[in-house]
């Protein structure tokens, strides 16, 4: 296997080759378009048409490790994405390839081709405890919005709520939140800053949701009881005034607020797991295998 994946010239094919020849087998395909690093609207839009007229599925990377299938929802069918996802999950096992993601689109040359709201992440089970884990053995109550179950492979994600846009997710996260039982955790992702803004590299776009959140901010904080803790925090950098289309890997922010979360900083943190390690505790779980709270 090459590694990292993603990271060569599009005149390079991205998977191994074995790889590729056992998805057309085992899916029963013609073939595959694509095998290659890109961007996911700029390729939809450049192997759409011939995707259409061939039946082959797109097939592309970025920069993690990841697996995109691409494929029109009704020239192809979007079951029929999804069970190929699956075949190409258990392939993928034996590459250690983190998701393979079903990314499915709409449209036509003429009209141009839409990416849909059905995409699916096939994950890979994490590999020990996390905390959504702790949480499920101890009772509480868990609610995953957005693509977190897909992130965490289903397991331990309790109530999972699939809403499109920002917008639709941050409502449905608040009204689980209002209803949350005491010691629950709501989870809520935002993918639209990454997929819509942050990869485009669309700067006004990415700004305007930065505002369309920061305006709704404090309804959460309204929401919020004592004893209650707000986390908002990012997995990467994506930086749209960066170039290229991956993400920019700078330090993320961590904002943690509530009505008796004590002010001040908080310091540069060795891992990620800290902030996971800083939920466990504020809930009273036992402290997980990695990652120290900074309370």
């Amino acid at each position: 296997m090459r590694e990292p994946w993603g990271r060569f010239p599009d005149t390079r094919p991205a998977f191994p080759e074995a790889l590729t020849r056992d998805l057309i087998a085992q899916g029963g395909l013609p073939g595959i378009l694509g095998d290659r690093h890109a961007a996911g609207l700029s390729i939809v839009e450049e192997l759409g048409a011939e995707h259409v007229r061939t039946g082959k599925p797109i097939c592309y990377t970025s920069g993690d490790s990841v697996f995109q299938i691409a494929a029109h929802e009704e020239s192809f069918g979007l079951e029929r994405l999804y069970d190929l996802c699956r075949t190409a999950r258990a392939i993928c096992d034996g590459y250690r390839i983190g998701r393979v993601i079903a990314r499915p689109f709409t449209g036509s040359a003429e009209s141009g081709f839409r990416r849909t709201a059905n995409r699916k992440d096939f994950s890979v089970a994490p590999p020990g405890e996390t905390l959504l884990d702790m949480a499920e053995r101890a009772g509480r109550s868990v609610v995953c919005v957005g693509k977190i179950g897909d992130i965490f492979a289903h397991r331990a994600t309790g109530r999972e709520i699939k809403a499109a846009g920002n917008a639709a997710c941050f409502e449905a996260a608040l009204d689980a939140f209002r209803d949350l039982p005491e010691g629950g955790l709501v989870f809520l992702n935002l993918v639209d800053f990454d997929t819509e803004h942050g990869h485009r590299r669309d700067v006004p776009g990415y700004a305007a949701e930065l505002e369309a959140f920061d305006a709704r901010l404090p309804e959460i904080v309204e929401a919020l009881h004592p004893g209650d803790l707000a986390l908002i925090t990012a997995d990467h950098g994506n930086d749209p005034t960066w170039r290229g289309t991956d993400h920019t890997r700078e330090q993320v922010p961590i904002l943690a607020f509530g009505p008796a979360v004590p002010a001040g900083p908080v310091g540069r943190r060795e891992t990620f797991a800290d902030i996971g390690a800083t939920v466990a505790a504020h809930l009273r779980l036992p402290p997980p295998a990695f990652g120290r709270s900074w309370w």
